[in-house]
């Protein structure tokens, strides 16, 4: 396979699996939160974060690449204070393209484990609770370990579109060969010049592969994790 692919293929291939691992794990944390909160927690407020959480899947990815600029550009309200304390860059940065990226995910991995929270039974956890545990030690104990499934075909489908992401990864970081250029943009690169088109096939061929993999991976992890809960395993 290495025969098959040119360097520069190679590079937008790794980058993109960068990206993708990045997003998934970073978001993770915030993505189990996001998900409890709308699962369990009623708090004024809660319709918006709902709206806020799913606005990705609304709003043209143009849109939310352009907003990402306005708001982490080196000029923006959070770009200017993290580059200026932190020395912190993320437009036209492959940090950018994993920062977008996991946005526009976001929503897919809330969603699974959202799901998969609602799915406990409450009582579970408030019998848990009358013998002394602590919501944090219900939650590591009893919610955590039923809702495992969920949290990995989660990650799993947040990892496979944050690989496919697009708009807002070129509108956000540009598509900079080496420094930006994931696996979409690379594609869209090559399209656009004459004779690039067997090049654009590779990649579409290897993006159906890992897409279709992904899928495949969710499903047959979360059976996995199920049956050794559930001690058929």
């Amino acid at each position: 396979m290495e025969g098959w692919l040119t360097p520069e293929e190679w590079q937008a291939l790794g980058l993109s699996l960068r990206v993708a691992t990045v997003a998934t794990l970073a978001s993770l944390p915030f993505g189990i939160l996001a998900a409890y909160a709308l699962a369990r927690w009623r708090f004024p407020g809660r319709q918006i974060l709902n709206g806020l959480v799913h606005l990705p899947l609304i709003l043209p990815p143009v849109v939310t690449g352009y907003l990402l600029l306005l708001t982490f550009g080196r000029k923006g309200a959070v770009g200017q204070f993290l580059d200026e304390w932190f020395g912190i860059v993320l437009a036209f940065r492959w940090t950018g393209a994993a920062l977008a990226a996991a946005v526009m995910a976001f929503p897919l991995m809330v969603r699974a484990i959202r799901l998969a929270i609602e799915a406990v039974d409450p009582r579970l956890e408030e019998a848990a609770g009358t013998l002394g545990a602590s919501r944090l030690w219900v939650f590591a104990t009893v919610t955590l370990p039923l809702i495992l499934p969920g949290i990995v075909a989660g990650a799993i489908l947040a990892f496979a579109k944050a690989m496919g992401e697009f708009g807002a990864t070129i509108t956000f970081v540009s598509n900079i060969p080496g420094q930006t250029q994931t696996l979409p943009s690379a594609i869209y690169a090559f399209l656009q010049v004459p004779g690039g088109e067997g090049a654009a096939m590779r990649l579409v061929l290897i993006a159906v592969a890992v897409a279709m993999g992904a899928l495949i991976a969710s499903e047959w992890v979360g059976r996995a994790v199920a049956r050794r809960i559930g001690g058929r395993g």
